[in-house]
């Protein structure tokens, strides 16, 4: 009898994040299972690390172990990781309840997929591992990363990986979908990823001084005349800092551009738009002046992101609508490749 999976990638994956499930359900039919079993991984790993009220050990022990499970098949551990692990979030209670069917369904994906899988979360927990232990002090005292090598490892691990796993993923079920190589590909996949990551942790700059953590660089920080601790009164020291890696995302999501204008079908390019029109309309507002003083998170609004749907099924279809919604997005013009109008099936 077939692992019955209908409401794994259904209803479960849509109550821990209905922004992804629609992009899911816009995918080829052959991507979705692993794709949506890798996210639902990811978002349990995420839960087991983003649990402020459990000790900070008891969450690497936690990670170490559901990361022993993915690559082993083994569920040793599962039970006390569901008893300590709390959240909240209900579709989160849910997801952790269900994490032994997660881990079942893992074992019956294709062996290629499990593979791509199992190597994907492994780098994912070790960003999340490393995270927990470089912002291990917390309070009063801001903690920063110390190099702009340690911000791109992290963005790498979380989320460039990612990148890569779907482009393999890709290729894999659909050969020929691009009109590049795997390398290549791949390469803009890591970068379009990573730019994702970034605009996530700019958005966030200032609630995570409140947590302790600065992602920003220490060193650059020091060389605008600034330091992490100060910055939880004054975010706006930070904001030479903070523009350059606002122009750095800016550049990775153009990655994000060549990355869909080279896809052949019309499900891949939709459901590689959202997140990148999405995130640009992002950071066309942090880049707003006074940014870093306003109270609260800088969100989207709700028209953008229905408008955004309707800009990706135009994109599918149209280079040129593609070029049309990065300018909607920037401001800036970019034109259309020649021979990227004939690339469409």
């Amino acid at each position: 009898m077939a692992f019955q999976t209908k409401d794994l990638g259904g209803p479960l994956l849509a109550s821990v994040s209905r922004s992804f499930y629609l992009s899911i359900r816009l995918l080829p039919s052959k991507l979705r299972a692993p794709v949506g079993l890798a996210y639902l991984l990811a978002r349990a790993s995420d839960t087991i690390a983003d649990s402020p009220e459990v000790p900070e050990a008891t969450r690497l022990h936690h990670l170490a172990s559901f990361a022993r499970m993915i690559r082993t098949g083994k569920t040793d551990g599962l039970a006390e990781l569901q008893q300590d692990i709390h959240t909240t979030h209900a579709g989160e209670t849910m997801l952790l309840c269900n994490l032994d069917r997660c881990l079942q369904w893992l074992e019956h994906v294709d062996n290629k997929d499990r593979s791509e899988i199992v190597d994907v979360l492994e780098r994912i927990i070790r960003g999340q591992t490393l995270d927990l232990e470089r912002f291990s002090v917390g309070g009063v005292h801001v903690v920063a990363l110390q190099s702009a090598e340690e911000l791109d490892e992290y963005t790498y691990l979380v989320a460039g990986c990612v990148g890569e796993f779907w482009t393999r993923v890709c290729l894999n079920h659909l050969p020929g979908c691009s009109s590049l190589g795997l390398a290549d590909l791949r390469k803009l996949g890591e970068e379009y990823g990573k730019g994702l990551q970034l605009v996530n942790i700019l958005r966030d700059f200032t609630e995570d001084l409140r947590n302790g953590r600065c992602y920003l660089p220490e060193p650059e920080l020091r060389a605008a005349g600034t330091s992490p601790t100060p910055l939880l009164d004054a975010p706006v020291k930070a904001q030479p800092v903070y523009d350059r890696w606002l122009e750095r995302a800016t550049q990775q999501l153009d990655a994000g551009y060549e990355y869909i204008s080279t896809l052949r079908s019309a499900r891949l390019r939709m459901a590689c738009f959202l997140p990148w029109y999405i995130g640009l309309r992002t950071l066309r507002l942090l880049a707003k002046p006074g940014t870093l003083t306003k109270p609260g998170k800088v969100k989207v609004s709700r028209m953008t992101v229905r408008f955004a749907f309707i800009y990706a099924l135009a994109s599918a279809f149209s280079p040129k609508a593609l070029a049309w919604s990065y300018k909607r997005a920037t401001g800036k013009t970019r034109p259309v490749a020649p021979g990227e109008e004939n690339l469409l099936r």
